[in-house]
């Protein structure tokens, strides 16, 4: 059986740790047991989706985004030689 290595936050580890049934269940057993609910949606549906219903976003909230884009700045370049 091949095995691959992952890195956990402590958080996620102690979450998959109590989810074990008994304490010599592995964690791949955990995982594998686990449900993922197939909650994304393609592009063509995401589209499909915005012709039945319209914007999402408010026109206020399309306004401060745009302000937004508009007063963005570039960061300063920090390579950049005084002379």
């Amino acid at each position: 059986m091949s095995t691959k290595t992952i890195s956990l936050r402590i958080a996620a580890y102690e979450r998959l740790k109590r989810a074990r049934r008994h304490p010599r269940e592995s964690f791949s057993d955990v995982v594998l047991r686990a449900q993922w609910p197939d909650l994304g949606i393609t592009a063509g549906e995401l589209l499909e989706w915005y012709a039945e219903r319209g914007p999402v976003l408010s026109e206020r909230a399309l306004d401060l985004i745009e302000e937004a884009k508009t007063a963005d700045a570039p960061p300063e370049d920090k390579w950049q030689t005084v002379g």
